[in-house]
């Protein structure tokens, strides 16, 4: 009889080009799925909470999938973890109800966005934040970010070609805050994201604390609907899945 597993991914996606399986590209599912079959002997599909893109990490990504396998949860985790690439970790396997779905049954997810706020470069870890030289007001982001609190339309902060029915989605948290060494840390937590909508809303906030725009412009610019007006799509380098709520 199969059942049906909920696996937690911590992966770095530096090398590949984001979660979804393509036909000519290294995707974490793709890897994932290849690892489940050599150890199943039978193809399995699993289903994310969701597309991260190219280049975004993960501490907290969630996949299910059925299975008929007699591998109990433990041993299970710790023979993905001796096939997958040390890019990919399965830090957590468990199994859950019948109808459970990593995507559908999701309340909400948090993403963090890593920024360096320094006029020095880093040599280390330089692949997991962005980097930035001139100083940002945090006063006046946090005052900016307070606006998107709530349910809106975020047409504004959406990408080209996102795959949806509607724009409307809602922040549940939203904050900001400083650690050691000149480090940013942008966190929202929201019931589902547009296409490049968490790097949309970080590139508009960090013109907002450079003092290209004030935290009334980036109001407007929500309430406008209007992609053109927003900031540019910040690197996917800084952006990390760090948890995922059911």
């Amino acid at each position: 009889m199969k059942r049906n597993f909920k696996i937690v991914i911590e992966y770095d996606g530096t090398l590949y080009k984001g979660w979804q399986k393509q036909k000519s590209a290294k995707t974490i599912q793709e890897e994932i799925e290849k690892a489940l079959k050599i150890i199943t002997c039978k193809d399995v599909t699993i289903a994310g909470t969701g597309r991260t893109d190219a280049g975004v990490h993960s501490y907290g990504q969630t996949a299910s999938f059925f299975s008929d396998t007699k591998l109990e949860c433990k041993a299970l985790q710790k023979g993905l973890n001796a096939i997958l690439p040390k890019q990919i970790v399965i830090v957590e396997c468990s199994i859950e109800k019948y109808d459970f779905h990593a995507r559908y049954s999701a309340k909400s997810k948090v993403y963090h966005y890593r920024v360096l706020n320094s006029p020095i470069r880093r040599a280390i870890n330089r692949d997991y934040f962005l980097h930035i030289t001139k100083r940002l007001d945090i006063v006046r982001m946090k005052a900016a970010l307070n606006f998107i609190l709530g349910t809106y339309d975020f047409s504004a902060f959406e990408g080209s070609g996102s795959p949806k029915k509607s724009s409307v989605r809602t922040i549940l948290n939203a904050k900001i805050y400083e650690e050691g060494g000149g480090y940013i840390i942008f966190e929202l937590e929201g019931d589902g994201f547009l296409r490049y909508m968490a790097r949309n809303i970080v590139g508009t906030l960090i013109e907002v604390g450079t003092g290209k725009r004030t935290p009334e412009e980036f109001k407007k610019i929500l309430k406008s609907k209007d992609r053109s007006l927003a900031g540019k799509t910040v690197s996917a380098k800084g952006l990390f899945l760090m948890k995922v709520f059911y």
